[in-house]
């Protein structure tokens, strides 16, 4: 019997628009295309707040880290536990793991990106580039049982106000009896209003981070060869990052 061929996301064919990133080319894994909110559906309910699935630039990923690290931080960046809300195919996970953190974990709800996500995560263990453990799972990120470690958390906007709140809610709950730590990376925060008008958070840094001229290449020639060019590259991504300081709290 012959096999028939393994369905693609919409947004994942050539014919669709779909170039590769020279990230993936160089290190042989699958992080490119562009699936939009309504083509990631798996029957939650948060579904309707997708907004799509893209890989973030990793010289803006990386910029963001090292800003981060610059923080006033609880304990050193190796004792923490990076958890990417909103996975994907885990570009950013597998940018991370590179990075001295206690352990790495990509939480992503819809399966087809979360089997694409462990199959790099399984390369990327491989070519010996990670240098902390790593791994996926898949989870509605308002459900996630954060480690017992400070954490910092990373989201590139994939998903709207409802689960950014309903996010926001579950780390509140989750860190009610213990210490405050966890830090929250926003990549393109598109609701950063959201986290500045949450009590309990504190803004320790927002603002613009330009991308490599590969990555700013890249995403030109990716973007614009989109059929219907709903979305549109930028030189740099609007980015924040947030502390979380404790229940009731503002400051």
């Amino acid at each position: 019997m012959r096999m028939g061929r393994k369905r693609l996301l919409p947004g994942l064919r050539v014919k669709e628009g779909f170039l590769r990133h020279p990230f993936d080319a160089e290190h042989r894994v699958q992080t490119s295309g562009l699936v939009r909110g309504q083509d990631l559906a798996t029957g939650h309910f948060h579904d309707k707040h997708n907004t799509a699935y893209y890989g973030i630039a990793p010289s803006v990923f990386e910029q963001l880290c090292e800003r981060w690290r610059r923080t006033t931080l609880v304990a050193p960046p190796e004792d923490y536990t990076f958890i990417d809300l909103g996975a994907g195919m885990g570009r950013a996970i597998l940018l991370a793991a590179q990075m001295p953190f206690r352990e790495v974990i990509g939480v992503e709800l819809n399966p087809v990106l979360a089997d694409i996500a462990a199959k790099n995560i399984d390369i990327w263990k491989r070519s010996r580039r990670a240098k902390c453990p790593m791994r996926i799972v898949r989870q509605d990120v308002a459900e996630f049982e954060f480690p017992a470690s400070p954490c910092v958390a990373y989201l590139f906007n994939p998903f709207r106000e409802a689960v950014l709140r309903a996010l926001l809610t579950h780390i509140s709950a989750s860190f009610a009896t213990r210490p405050p730590e966890i830090d929250l990376l926003y990549a393109n925060d598109e609701h950063e209003s959201v986290l500045a008008a949450r009590a309990g958070w504190r803004q320790v840094w927002r603002g613009l981070i330009p991308l490599s001229k590969e990555d700013e290449e890249a995403d030109r020639a990716i973007l614009n060869n989109q059929p219907d060019g709903e979305y549109t590259w930028s030189t740099d991504e609007p980015c924040a990052i947030y502390r979380w300081v404790g229940r009731g709290l503002k400051d």
